[in-house]
C-alpha cells in the first residue's frame, strides 16, 4: 500500500486482469518523471509487459537503470535510437508492439511537437509509429501551461480522437507555486491505463450525462452515532472513472468515503439518505444514465439528539421510521430517453430478489452482485455480479477489478445487454 494525498492506495487495484497486455511508457523531461517510476512499477508487479522510452532531458532527472530495474526491461533513449540494429527500426518495432502508450510528464516542448506532427527523436518518432491510444499527463509550470501557445497545442492535440487526457492538476508544484500545471498522480493514470486497455480507446459516452450514487449512507442517532453499512463506495468510483474515461459528463453524488473523485468529475457529497434523494432529484432531470450504486439506508432512528447523548441516557431500544426509496421514486419519474441502473447487493440467492426489484422499481438492468463471497462485494477491490436487463437477458461476471465491471456494465447498457 502507498499513501498518497492522505489517502491508502492499493496500487494492484488498479491493474488486476492487466496480463498479457503491453504498455509502453515515455518519459519526459521534468521534475514529475519520478511519479513515473510507480505507474511503471505498479503495472510490471502485475504482469503487464512495460517498455519505457526516456527524452534526453528526461535522463536529466530519472536514469534509464532506475526504469529498466523497475520494468523488467532494458529501457530505450535516444542512443538506442540511433544505433544500427539487425532488425527492424526501433520506433517501428515500439510503436507496433504497444497496446497504450502513456506520455508522463509531457512536457511543453514534447507537447508542440506532437501538435505539428514533429518527429525528431525516438519518443516523438515512436507516436507517429503507432497506431493505439495514446495517454497525456501534462506536468509544467503554472504560467508555461497558461500560455496561449501551449493552450492552443494542447486543443489541438485533443481533436485527435488517439489522444486521452489526466490532469494537470493544481496544487504546489515544484518552484513553490501554487496553480495549475501538477502532473497528475499515479492513482489517477494507472485506472485511465486500464480503462485504456479495457476499451482500446473507445469514447462512446461522449455527449452523454451520467449521475452516479456511492457509498453507504449514514443515518445519525446524533452527532456522533449513526447506523450504516460496510459500503465504501469503490464501485461507485469505479463507475465514476469508466464513464469519465469513455467520454462521459459525469456527476458522482458520494457518501461519506476515503478516496478522492477523480479530476473532471462534478462531485456532490452527502451524508444521508435524504441528503442523497435530494441531490439526486435535482441532477436527474439532465442525466441520461444514472446508476444507483450506493447502498442506501432502509430505515433511520425515529429521534435525532442534536447533542452527544451520554451512554447513561443511551435508548435501550431505538425506534426507527422508514427512508424514502430513491431508486423507486426515480423508477417513476424516468423518462423514455433515460436509462436507470440499479444494485442488488445480496447473500445466497442474488437473482430472484434482483428481478423483484428490477420490475418493482421500473430499473432497466440490474447489477446483482454477492455480499457473502471473497474478495468481492463491500470494501474489496473486485466483484463479481450477474447483469440482468428489463428483457430478461443475463450476463455472469466472474470475479474482476471494480474498474473492469464497470466498463463491462457500460458495455452490458451500450449493447442493449
Amino acid at each position: 500500500m502507498a499513501e498518497n494525498d492522505g489517502q491508502l492506495i492499493d496500487r494492484k487495484s488498479h491493474i488486476q486482469n492487466l496480463k498479457l497486455q503491453k504498455v509502453l511508457i515515455g518519459i519526459g523531461g521534468g521534475i514529475a518523471a519520478y511519479k513515473v517510476c510507480e505507474v511503471v512499477s505498479a503495472l510490471a508487479k502485475s504482469g503487464v509487459e512495460v517498455r519505457v522510452i526516456l527524452t534526453d532531458a528526461a535522463c536529466e532527472f530519472i536514469t534509464p537503470l532506475t526504469l529498466a530495474t523497475l520494468s523488467r526491461h532494458p529501457a530505450y533513449t535516444d542512443k538506442d535510437f540511433w544505433q544500427p540494429t539487425h532488425g527492424r527500426p526501433l520506433h517501428i518495432e515500439l510503436g507496433e508492439w504497444a497496446d497504450v502508450f502513456a506520455i508522463a510528464p509531457l512536457t511543453a516542448n514534447t507537447l508542440a511537437k506532437l501538435a505539428y506532427g514533429f518527429a525528431d527523436n525516438l519518443l516523438t518518432n515512436t507516436v507517429l509509429a503507432s497506431t493505439c491510444p495514446i495517454l497525456l499527463a501534462p506536468a509544467m509550470n503554472t504560467d508555461m501551461w497558461e500560455q496561449v501557445a501551449v493552450q492552443r497545442n494542447w486543443q489541438q492535440v485533443l481533436t485527435d480522437k488517439r489522444y486521452h487526457s489526466v490532469g494537470p492538476d493544481a496544487g504546489i508544484l515544484a518552484c513553490d507555486r501554487i496553480g495549475s500545471g501538477r502532473m497528475a498522480e499515479p492513482s489517477q493514470i494507472l485506472p485511465h491505463i486500464q480503462s485504456l486497455l479495457q476499451t482500446n480507446g473507445k469514447r462512446d459516452l461522449v455527449g452523454k450525462q451520467v449521475l452516479i450514487s456511492a457509498g453507504g449512507t449514514r443515518e445519525h442517532l446524533d452527532p456522533v452515532r449513526f447506523i450504516g453499512n460496510p459500503s465504501t463506495g469503490k464501485m461507485g468510483l469505479a463507475v465514476a472513472q469508466a464513464a469519465l474515461h469513455r467520454g462521459a459528463s459525469v456527476t458522482l453524488v458520494r457518501a461519506p468515503a476515503t478516496w478522492s473523485t477523480p479530476m473532471g468529475v462534478r462531485d456532490i457529497p452527502v451524508t444521508s439518505a435524504a441528503e442523497m434523494r435530494e441531490a439526486m432529484l435535482q441532477c436527474f432531470p439532465n442525466a441520461d444514465l444514472i446508476i444507483m450504486s450506493a447502498a442506501v439506508a432502509d430505515v433511520k432512528p425515529a429521534n435525532y439528539a442534536a447533542e452527544k447523548l451520554p451512554k447513561k441516557l443511551l435508548p435501550t431500544s431505538l425506534p426507527l421510521s422508514s427512508v424514502t426509496d430513491i431508486v423507486a421514486e426515480l423508477g417513476k419519474l424516468k423518462q423514455p430517453h433515460q436509462l436507470l441502473i440499479g444494485f442488488a447487493a445480496q447473500t445466497g440467492d442474488i437473482v430472484t430478489p434482483a428481478l423483484e426489484k428490477l420490475h418493482s422499481k421500473k430499473l432497466d438492468v440490474i447489477v446483482a452482485n454477492p455480499i457473502d463471497k471473497s474478495d468481492s462485494g463491500f470494501g474489496s477491490d473486485n466483484n463479481q455480479a450477474i447483469f440482468i436487463n428489463a428483457q430478461g437477458r443475463q450476463l455472469e461476471i466472474a470475479r474482476c477489478s471494480k474498474l473492469e465491471m464497470a466498463h463491462r456494465l457500460f458495455d452490458f447498457v451500450q449493447t442493449g445487454g
